[in-house]
């Protein structure tokens, strides 16, 4: 028989839910609680909805892969993550929250420059530039901030030759991102950022049109905007997504990764110490599982009935698929909270799961690679300025990590 009802007999709990003090790696307690007792069960979000929280590596897979799982924010029910997170796709839709075959049509567009052979094709310019950085690091004072002097130019010069933008600009799109996906903005600071990215953007695409290099955006004024196939105005918009996915997340997977490896000493001289460049492959998917910077949750909404564990998620109800502690799941990873960078960890859903997996996720793999294997080999003596302790991590934050970082050699 399975259960319908929601869970209303007790206090719903509050997602999202603190960190334990003390354990900035590691999800929250009361994750890890209802994944033992009620993997699937109800919680309440900021404006009172009551979505299903799935907390279960299988169940997470399960629902990703589920055609009855709808992506699209429009719908009702969608278990928006903030006000300012519902303002925005009101407005600024992309195909990250839609569903095929509007979401096929506009995702092949960007496809193929993100493909795992083109990525690969990039690792000699990554390892120029993570190496060129370094180098001006090392010149630089000491201590330093690994944030600003390494870890946001890295992915932010890579995604700026990829898309073709200008990274004298870096300042704008990496400001503007920040409050996009800072969980405090309200509306109107996150409506503002994202309309000056796209003002850039929509201009840009202008002066690609007249004089196309040999860059994504160039391939996007030519191939999709001047056939028609889709506006400028979209294709711009395609290009805030994609800057600023192509920059924050890596940024905060470089100095959260960081973080966590200082803390792991062990962890760190099997990295360091290796020329393998399967050790740091396996470092990267193991790190990936173990901090799941994207800590909010996969957000959809049931387009039908589906039972599931005895429980039965009726359509139009939201789901928030729990990627942090799925991936914490003793099931498929044993003794989950353990970092163990010789695990095989490539099942991870750090970067979800099924036909909206992340785009970027072939680039990501070749930056941490190259930076995993490069910088602690390169500074072996690196280590914090101060104590972890005494760093504030992005608890406001919808993408995890460090805002500074001080650092020592």
């Amino acid at each position: 028989m399975t259960e319908t009802l929601p869970d209303t007999s007790a206090r719903l709990p509050e997602h999202p839910m603190p960190r334990a003090a003390g354990c900035p790696f590691d999800p929250p307690p009361a994750l890890r609680e209802l994944q033992s007792s009620r993997p699937i069960s109800r919680v309440r979000i900021w404006d009172g909805t009551t979505p299903w929280l799935i907390t279960r590596y299988d169940h997470v897979r399960a629902l990703l892969g589920d055609p009855r799982v709808s992506a699209d924010a429009t719908r009702s029910g969608y278990p928006h993550r903030n006000a300012a997170m519902l303002a925005r796709e009101q407005d600024q839709r992309t195909f990250l929250t839609m569903d095929d075959p509007e979401h096929a049509r506009l995702r092949r567009m960007v496809t193929g420059p993100f493909a795992i052979r083109k990525m690969e094709q990039l690792r000699p310019d990554v390892q120029q530039i993570v190496d060129d950085l370094i180098d001006e690091m090392l010149a630089g004072p000491n201590p330093t901030d690994l944030v600003t002097a390494f870890a946001l130019p890295v992915p932010s010069l890579v995604i700026c030759r990829l898309l073709g933008v200008p990274y004298r600009d870096h300042d704008l799109f990496q400001r503007n991102t920040q409050v996009i996906v800072r969980r405090t903005s309200t509306p109107d600071e996150v409506a503002e950022a994202t309309r000056t990215l796209t003002d850039y953007l929509d201009e840009l695409l202008t002066v690609k049109r007249k004089k196309p290099e040999d860059d994504l955006l160039s391939k996007l004024a030519t191939e999709r905007v001047e056939t028609g196939e889709m506006t400028q105005r979209e294709a711009a918009r395609m290009g805030v997504l994609l800057l600023g996915a192509g920059h924050e997340t890596t940024a905060n997977m470089i100095t959260l990764g960081t973080v966590a490896l200082l803390q792991h000493p062990e962890q760190l001289a099997l990295l360091r110490e290796s020329q393998d460049p399967a050790v740091a492959a396996r470092a990267v998917e193991e790190l990936l599982r173990y901090l799941t910077i994207t800590h909010s949750g996969r957000r959809r909404v049931a387009t039908a009935d589906i039972e599931i564990d005895g429980r039965t998620i009726r359509a139009g109800e939201g789901i928030i698929l729990a990627t942090d502690i799925a991936n914490r799941d003793p099931e498929p990873f044993p003794d989950p909270d353990r970092l163990d960078i010789t695990r095989d960890a490539r099942r991870h859903v750090a970067f979800g799961y099924g036909v909206h997996q992340c785009l970027g996720q072939p680039l990501a793999r070749v930056e941490l690679q190259v930076v995993y294997s490069t910088l602690y080999r390169r500074i072996p003596t690196l280590a914090l300025a101060t104590d972890v302790d005494e760093l504030q991590f992005k608890h406001d934050g919808l993408v995890y990590g460090v805002y500074e970082l001080p650092v020592t050699w």
